[in-house]
């Protein structure tokens, strides 16, 4: 053990004209407050210059060849060696000589300290006016709702954390996206979090940011997706399931009008649609999650294993099979309907009502069959 409590990690892209700043300040907060830690710089490539001046100013630099943001922390993350790390951009946008919150709450116990600039303070000029009014609140929110967060903030750069958590979460992507991955993983697993107010200055780098608002918020909303089935697959597949079986019912028994339009066996074809794909993606939302747990992806879940153990392979063929046999018997009483006229030319309304739902009942039979068998699949590689 290198005996340090405190490792600043700073990840740089040719920030010459800020980075000797940001290690000032952070150096000058160590020493005001008896603090034994260090200065972490992940250079990921400058051309500026900027290594030199980092080493200077009293940092240790760490060449991260690896392009992309999540790539640079993750390279300084290895290399420090302070029990708790505080991260943070070196555009002095940031106040490293005010990381007193940072800490206190760290050594009460938290596992990860967010900062808020909402609640910090934003000075004018300091954040695009879409990422302050759109990006931000509208991707927080999501993160919010989707895995019932409290995190206010959730792309506030400046953030602290106890270095045993990385082990656990296992971060893994490269980009901007890192900063969603950080917050989704803690709250996934449970961690203890807080949030402190954190003031948000114009930044210093007199150059375009490296950030690219519509690519790098499509990256995080993707990854917000993808962390959550139950929103991606499972919420739409219910409810299209709802709607297709709400329209089945109404409409099978014979055609219908409402507010003055005709609905018939056209609309049942679509009803019948909603229903397939809404099945099929509940089934998708479950696979996700049974594969993002089994590779570790996801932290274990009690209630999934539970649920698990209640749908043998055996259960799913069973019911697949009924399906098929009930679209089968729908089926021949479709032909033994064509036969009584010869094959000939048929009465598109009351045959439709029979063959609609076998040809659902089939696809819905095949659908359960296959599934079956792809979540066994999946569960042999968990065991």
């Amino acid at each position: 053990m290198s005996g340090l409590e405190l490792s600043v990690v700073m990840p740089c892209l040719n920030e010459a004209r800020t980075v000797a700043t940001c290690i000032k300040k952070a150096l000058d907060f160590m020493a005001r407050n008896g603090v034994r830690g260090e200065v972490v710089i992940a250079d990921n490539g400058s051309t500026d210059g900027s290594q030199a001046l980092a080493e200077e100013a009293g940092a240790r630099v760490v060449q991260v060849p690896d392009k992309g943001y999540g790539n640079a922390l993750m390279g300084g993350f290895r290399a420090a060696q302070g029990h708790y790390i505080v991260m943070g951009d070196a555009d002095d946008s940031y106040d490293f000589s005010a990381l007193d919150p940072f800490l206190d709450k760290l050594r009460e116990g938290f596992q990860l300290v967010m900062g808020n600039r909402f609640q910090g303070g934003i000075a004018p000029g300091a954040m695009p006016i879409h990422h302050r009014y759109l990006g931000n609140p509208v991707l927080t929110g999501i993160g919010r709702l989707f895995f019932n967060s409290h995190v206010g903030d959730f792309h506030c750069g400046l953030r602290g954390f106890d270095r045993d958590i990385l082990e656990l979460l296992d971060l893994r992507t490269t980009g901007m996206e890192f900063a969603s991955e950080l917050v989704v993983k803690s709250e996934l697993n449970r961690l203890r979090i807080c949030e402190v107010p954190t003031r948000l200055a114009k930044d210093g780098r007199g150059r375009p940011p490296h950030l690219n608002s519509w690519r790098d918020g499509w990256r995080h909303l993707r990854f917000l997706l993808l962390y959550s089935p139950r929103w991606l697959f499972y919420y739409p597949g219910l409810s299209l399931l709802l709607l297709g079986l709400a329209l089945f019912a109404w409409l099978l028994p014979g055609p219908h009008a409402f507010m003055g339009v005709h609905f018939d066996v056209h609309t049942l074809l679509y009803a019948s649609g909603f229903i397939l794909l809404g099945t099929q993606a509940i089934m998708f939302g479950f696979f996700a999650r049974v594969f993002a747990v089994s590779e570790g992806l996801m932290p274990h879940d009690e209630r999934l294993e539970n649920k698990l153990e209640r749908l043998p392979l055996e259960k799913g063929l069973i019911l697949g099979l009924l399906f098929t046999l009930c679209g089968v018997a729908g089926s021949v009483m479709a032909l033994g309907a064509w036969s009584s006229l010869g094959f000939g030319q048929l009465d598109v309304g009351p045959t439709q009502r029979i063959v609609i739902p076998s040809v659902t009942l089939l696809l819905l039979g095949g659908q359960l069959i296959m599934g079956s068998f792809f979540l066994s699949l999946l569960r042999l590689g968990r065991r």
